[in-house]
Formats: C-alpha cells, sequence, structure tokens
C-alpha cells in the first residue's frame, strides 16, 4: 500500500496541471493572509515607521531626531519604494512580500530542477515549502525575513546558473543590497564560490578566475554598500560599514543572563542604556568591549551556551503567529485556530528538520555533487548563533533549502520504492 500510495503522489505532482495547481496553493493561501491587516509591533514597527519617514524624504532618523545607522537600512529603504508606489499602509506591505516570497518559490523549483535533474523533486520541495504554515504566516508582516529570504536565494541563484561575468556582476549587486538588509551576508559568498569550484573539475586550474569571480562579487556588492557607509561617515563621524548594532547585539547574547536565548534586560547590557541615544557609535564599541570581555573571562561558559543558542535558533518555529496575537483581528476572533495551525506548523517543521538531517546518508549514495549549499546555507545562521544568540527566526532563510532537501529525498524514496515494486512484480512473474 505505501508504494502504491507514493506511486500515486508522484503522478499526482508530475500532471501536467500539476504546477499551477502548485502555484495557486504557494500563492493563495499566502495572498489570504495579506487580509488579516496585522498592524506592525516591534521590530516590524520600527522598520514600518521608518519606511514611512523614508518614502517622505525625512531621512533615517533614531529615537531623539538624530541621523541613526543602529538598525540596517535595506529593508526600511525597500519598503520606502514600494510605500511611495503604493502608499504607506500594511496592504502595500503584504503585497511587496507577496512579491517576494513569490520569487523565492520560483528560484527554489529551478535550482532544485537544475541540482538534481529531478522535476519529482523539485515540486516536492516547493510543496514542502507552499505548504509550511509559518513561511504563509509571515507575508503580510514588515520584517525583513521574506525580503531577505528573496534576496539571498536570488544572489545564489545568479552565483550558481549559468555562470557569466554579468550574472556575477549582478549577483553581486543582489548581495550588496541583501548585506543592507542583513549586514553579515557577504560571509556566505566565498564559502558558495569555495563549493562552486569544488564540484568543477581541474579545481586548481580553475582556482584563479573563481578568484576573480569572487573579487567581482564583493566589488559589485561594495558599489551597493559604499553610498550608505559614506553617508553614515558624513553624519555619524565614524567609518560604519552597515549598523551599529553588532556590538550590543553579541552582548545581549554574552552575559551572566544568557540562556541562549536575546536578553536585553541583563544587568550589563542595562549599564550602557545611557549611551543608546546619546552616542550610538560609542555604544557600539562600548558593548562589544563589555562582550569581548565576558567571553575571554569566561571561556568555558561561552562554550557552554552553543547549544542553548542552537536550540534557541532550531529547536523552535512559528514565531510569525505573535504579530497576529497583537495585532490582527484574526487572531482575535479566532485564537484557537492560530495555535491548533501553530502545533500543526512545528510537527511540519521538524519533519523537515528530521528529512535535512538523514538527506546526507542517501546523498552520500547518490553521489550528488550540489548538496553541500543547502547546508551551507543553514550553517550560516548556525555559526551567527553560536557567536551571538539563537532566535528563531533567523532560521527562516534556510528554510527554502530544506524544504528543497526534503523534496528529493521524498523523490529519492518514491524512486526507489518504484524500484522494488518492479522488481517484486517480475519476481512474482
Amino acid at each position: 500500500m505505501p508504494d502504491r500510495l507514493s506511486a500515486l503522489f508522484a503522478r499526482l505532482l508530475l500532471h501536467p496541471r500539476a504546477l499551477p495547481v502548485l502555484a495557486l496553493l504557494y500563492c493563495v493561501p499566502r495572498a489570504a493572509m495579506i487580509a488579516c491587516a496585522v498592524t506592525p509591533s516591534s521590530d516590524a514597527d520600527w522598520y514600518y515607521g521608518h519606511a514611512a519617514m523614508l518614502a517622505h524624504g525625512l531621512g533615517y532618523l533614531g529615537g531623539h531626531g538624530q541621523p541613526t545607522a543602529f538598525w540596517p537600512v535595506g529593508w526600511p529603504w525597500l519598503l520606502s519604494l514600494a510605500f511611495r508606489v503604493g502608499g504607506v499602509s500594511v496592504w502595500t506591505v503584504g503585497v511587496l512580500n507577496l512579491a517576494a516570497s513569490a520569487l523565492t518559490g520560483w528560484i527554489m523549483l529551478d535550482l532544485a530542477r537544475r541540482w538534481t535533474g529531478s522535476e519529482l523533486a523539485a515540486r516536492a520541495g516547493l510543496l514542502a515549502f507552499a505548504i509550511y504554515p509559518n513561511a504563509i504566516c509571515y507575508v503580510p508582516l514588515a520584517l525583513t525575513e521574506v525580503m531577505y529570504t528573496a534576496l539571498l536565494t536570488g544572489g545564489i541563484w545568479l552565483l550558481v546558473t549559468r555562470p557569466g561575468w554579468a550574472r556575477t556582476v549582478l549577483a553581486g549587486l543582489v548581495f550588496g543590497v541583501a548585506t543592507l538588509v542583513k549586514a553579515q551576508t557577504l560571509v556566505i559568498v566565498p564559502v558558495i564560490l569555495a563549493i562552486m569550484l569544488w564540484r568543477e573539475a581541474g579545481a586548481i586550474r580553475r582556482m584563479p578566475g573563481m578568484v576573480l569571480r569572487g573579487v567581482l562579487v564583493l566589488g559589485a556588492a561594495a558599489l551597493v554598500i559604499a553610498p550608505w557607509t559614506l553617508r553614515n561617515h558624513r553624519e555619524l563621524h565614524a567609518w560604519v560599514a552597515v549598523s551599529t548594532n553588532g556590538g550590543i547585539t553579541l552582548l545581549t547574547g554574552n552575559n551572566d543572563s544568557a540562556r541562549g536565548g536575546y536578553t536585553p534586560d541583563d544587568p550589563l547590557v542595562r549599564s550602557i542604556d545611557g549611551m543608546k541615544y546619546s552616542d550610538e557609535v560609542r555604544y557600539d564599541a562600548q558593548a562589544r568591549t563589555l562582550a569581548v570581555a565576558w567571553i575571554v573571562s569566561r571561556p568555558l561558559r561561552f562554550v557552554a551556551l552553543a547549544p542553548l543558542k542552537v536550540w534557541h535558533l532550531w529547536g523552535p518555529d512559528g514565531e510569525g503567529q505573535w504579530a497576529y496575537e497583537t495585532g490582527s483581528w484574526a487572531f482575535r476572533a479566532a485564537p484557537q485556530a492560530f495555535l491548533i495551525v501553530r502545533a500543526i506548523n512545528q510537527v511540519w517543521y521538524w519533519l523537515l528538520l528530521a528529512a535535512f538531517a538523514m538527506a546526507p546518508l542517501r546523498i552520500a549514495r547518490r553521489r550528488i555533487d550540489w548538496w553541500l549549499v543547502p547546508y551551507a546555507v543553514a550553517l550560516f545562521p548556525t555559526i551567527i548563533a553560536v557567536v551571538f544568540s539563537g532566535q528563531s527566526r533567523f532560521h527562516y532563510p534556510a528554510m527554502p533549502f530544506v524544504c528543497l532537501v526534503a523534496g528529493w529525498l521524498l523523490a529519492d524514496w518514491i524512486g526507489a520504492a518504484g524500484l522494488r515494486s518492479r522488481r517484486g512484480t517480475r519476481h512474482a512473474v
């Protein structure tokens, strides 16, 4: 019976009309969530307000009306462009995120086709992400995750498919915008290039060309970032490449109260609160100094925090629901429904992670050479969490790649089941 069900599942997914149905299954729930009209709160409120500020030509100002670089400007800037076209509203946020999410889905499908050579694997991966509740819930939210995921997957797609100098430069520009959204983004570029070099024959001979590609990517990214860096130097009188929150982010994850997550109320963190608005560059530097001193004086404690940080990053899921609890009529109308969906989401998420963890065993037997990219993307936020702190929303950009691998594993299992079934039929005859 399982073999028959898997064969039926494969036939349905590979049906000529299945792809349009998949596209509807992907887009319709995401579009429907926009109707929840989620009022921005917490981080989303800050992004939303500063995007509106930029859209009205008022600059990028902090709490005391002074120029700031505390939060990366990329997402408010992109959102402000949408506000100039569609007006300042939560509906504009939803439409922009819906477009970014749709782009992510298309890139997933294309990458899976290229990497696996299997249409079934590509469609299964897209289906896994299409019905992933947390990804659906994020679309109306004025948070960075949906747009950043589109930029990250887009940059990787440009870099690894149909190599060419024009696409390499374009990849650099995309990575540059992504870096303005999340400052650590460029760390992943050398890793992706190293994987590409490893996959190609004659790696040593091709190394100079790959190094040149890396220089082009980073150079193009620098062209995008440089105007913001120069603005920061002009306004803050210091060389700040992207943002001034690295120090405090490090300190809130490494202090006596730290348990793996974000701890803004720790006494050490609170001790420098007075600097936050008076001199954010000095605040950043002082926070970094305190954090480094804490780590150096407690190396074993820092090491012991690592698994807790990884758990906070990868263990829970479904945090997209939080914004609905405080800012949407939909949650007030049906709170139990949201709780049920979150429980279903957690199970689905853990199933995806289980598939992601098991896949290397089958990948090794199949000698597939693309597998390093999804795992590199997943390792990227993991390393950052180990240094800083673990927060579940930071694994969101890796989830399309987790789903891609899960789709391949399912397709491979279905193929093996079909082979067993055919062998059994021949033996019976």
